[in-house]
């Protein structure tokens, strides 16, 4: 990992040296944690049009919540793509904005999604709560940190996984069960930060909670970045499968003369090297062969889909996100 990490950083720094001779420039809007996925992934893709094209480009990017970037883009941030988190983000656009065309997940494959993950936790060394699933996350001597579901989309991914996993204890008719674990749940957390970045910033580097809740991807990187003697991976039997939706924003590269190489842009992280990139940092990919090159680096998990655990995002968000409701009515005192 860091040899590839390595001539990643000496990509990238030969791609920088042609930025100043660009001819286009496109801003990609993208989810919190994703900075150094995609600090690697534009060096290769400079490489690759250059190589097609004969033509220098400028990548720029912008990172935040999921739907707070969503928002930027609705009151005015130029971005050509958005490589998201959660599909309502990218949805948003059309709806409220007419910014993509209604059938965006038609444009790419897997619905275009061109990688997922799912849930994982990151514990301290030796994992001295013992944690193991989502069970043990309602413990009194457990705290856990994760993002505000208001604001992040990794950390509704986070709150849907414990749905799913009540729901698989307790059946899916118990709601009072649900309730009563969801409702611990959300009271044993240590701070809700905007993003999965700060709450990162809050477990590693303040100290707080007993675990860290965030994508599969995401504490891996951490424990590489940290110390993988400091810090273990417990990914749960049961989790949630966590899709990363990317699009076109085709009204704002219409309009700059950038939608060619915006598409092209989101089509090669379908790439052998690009789904290579991608598993090198641990997420989950589609293509078989490098599917089957990284296959010890992630376990065996059943993953619960959106649609099994609330019927769909757009029922998710009425229904659980929206002010005043299931999310809201939990964390009542």
């Amino acid at each position: 990992m860091k040899v590839i990490k390595s001539a990643l950083v000496t990509l990238f720094m030969a791609g920088s040296l042609s930025v100043s001779a660009s001819e286009q420039t496109i801003l990609n809007s993208s989810y919190d944690i994703s900075r150094e996925l995609f600090s690697a992934y534009n060096p290769l893709f400079v490489q690759h049009w250059q190589e097609k094209t004969g033509k220098n480009i400028e990548i720029r990017q912008s990172h935040g919540g999921s739907s707070a970037q969503a928002r930027s883009i609705l009151q005015g941030l130029s971005a050509d793509v958005v490589t998201f988190n959660q599909v309502t983000d990218v949805q948003v656009l059309h709806d409220r904005g007419n910014l993509i065309d209604a059938n965006w997940q038609d444009k790419f494959p897997n619905a275009s999604s061109p990688y997922y993950s799912t849930t994982a936790f990151l514990v301290r060394k030796g994992n001295p709560k013992n944690i193991q699933d989502w069970g043990d996350l309602v413990r009194s001597d457990v705290s856990s940190v994760f993002p505000n579901p208001k604001t992040s989309g990794n950390a509704r991914y986070t709150y849907l996984a414990a749905l799913g996993y009540a729901q698989k204890t307790f059946g899916k008719q118990n709601q009072a069960e649900q309730d009563a674990f969801l409702r611990q749940f959300l009271a044993n957390v240590a701070v809700f930060d905007t993003g999965g970045r700060g709450a990162t910033t809050s477990f590693v580097e303040r100290g707080l909670g007993d675990v860290l809740i965030t994508f599969e991807s995401e504490v891996n990187n951490i424990r590489e970045q940290y110390g993988v003697d400091d810090y273990q991976v417990v990914v749960p039997k049961t989790s949630i499968l966590a899709e990363f939706p990317v699009a076109v924003v085709e009204r704002n590269a219409k309009r700059k003369g950038t939608y060619e190489v915006a598409s092209e842009y989101l089509s090669y992280l379908y790439s052998e090297d690009a789904q290579r990139l991608l598993a090198g940092f641990n997420y989950r990919i589609h293509h078989e062969k490098i599917k089957a090159e990284f296959a010890d680096r992630f376990p065996e998990v059943e993953l619960l889909t959106v649609e099994n655990i609330v019927g769909g995002w757009d029922n998710a968000m009425k229904t659980h996100f929206a002010n005043g409701a299931k999310l809201d009515q939990l964390q009542r005192r």
